[in-house]
């Protein structure tokens, strides 16, 4: 039988559609919709009304595409984006009446743990690691190794929340830089303090931003056929001074970033290397199995 899952990101929705044979389930579709639900939502904590018809608009897309496959079922789950807004239930109403999609609000500790499954089960845990996912709402750290989750919390501290509320400049200057530096120490102490105490050499980045990275410095690669892969930290950091220095227009004409990137992907940067930097990273991977990809495990192990 045919199952499907759709990730409600704070930026994009996801689709992905498997054959579920009992074993590992073949993922025979997926599509993304860049929905930006999340537009503006710092101002008054609401799904605005474009943001609003535009994710709508994207699951009515997506339910047809899952009835042409005659998925037997859909797992809906949404992130930072629908249970932080005030609105929030009113969309996932709307989603059930006008698109017939049910959607699961999920918290971020579940959502840490759908994360978790995705990236091992691309291969891409060897020993102890800090998983780190960056949405546009919020960002998850998974503390783990390939058998067990020994710590995970999800933060506030998402791409477009961190852009909405501290980029002003065009390059980005040093002032903004450091309230962005400011606003991480707070808010990431607990996560210090417990990878100082199981130090965690390699730093594993879900998706996003860090296919991003792994694409524009090795254009050879091919994203959609690649479960994980090393990125060079040394070409990491010469890419990211790149980006941070940029200006948005230099951005949009750098090959291999796509438009609903080319501001976040500098908040993206800051964060990442904020925290190699803190925490004595070592190694950078990049696993493309994330959170739709665990939810899918789990519908297959029922």
């Amino acid at each position: 039988m045919k199952i499907a899952v759709i990730d409600l990101g704070t930026n994009t929705f996801h689709l992905i559609i498997a054959e579920n044979n009992g074993n590992r389930p073949e993922v025979v579709f997926k599509t993304n919709k860049p929905v930006k639900l999340g537009e503006d939502i710092t101002k008054a904590n609401l799904i605005i009304p474009a943001a609003f018809e535009r994710g709508i608009a994207c699951l009515k897309e997506f339910k047809a595409i899952a009835d042409q496959f005659e998925v037997s079922q859909i797992k809906a789950v949404a992130t930072s984006g629908v249970r932080s807004a005030q609105n929030g239930a009113e969309f996932v109403n709307e989603a059930r009446i006008k698109a017939g999609i049910h959607i699961e609000i999920i918290d971020g500790e579940q959502e840490a743990a759908y994360i978790y499954e995705g990236v091992k089960w691309s291969g891409a845990i060897a020993g102890k690691s800090l998983v780190m996912d960056i949405g546009g709402g919020s960002t998850e750290f998974i503390l783990c190794n390939n058998e067990e989750v020994i710590w995970k919390k999800s933060y506030n501290i998402g791409a477009a929340r961190l852009m909405q509320r501290f980029f002003k400049s065009d390059p980005i200057n040093e002032h903004d830089k450091q309230l962005i530096l400011v606003h991480l120490a707070d808010k990431l102490g607990e996560l210090k303090a417990i990878c100082q105490a199981h130090n965690p050499q390699t730093l594993i980045g879900s998706a996003g931003a860090f296919e991003t990275f792994a694409g524009m410095i090795d254009p050879a690669i091919d994203i959609d056929q690649t479960a994980t892969a090393t990125i060079s930290l040394e070409a990491y950091r010469k890419l990211a001074n790149q980006l941070i220095g940029a200006t948005h227009q230099e951005r949009a004409d750098m090959p291999g970033l796509i438009p609903l990137r080319v501001d976040m992907i500098v908040m993206a940067c800051i964060l990442t290397n904020y925290v190699i930097d803190e925490l004595g990273i070592a190694n950078l991977k990049l696993s493309t199995y994330d959170l739709k990809m665990g939810v899918l495990a789990s519908l297959s192990n029922q």
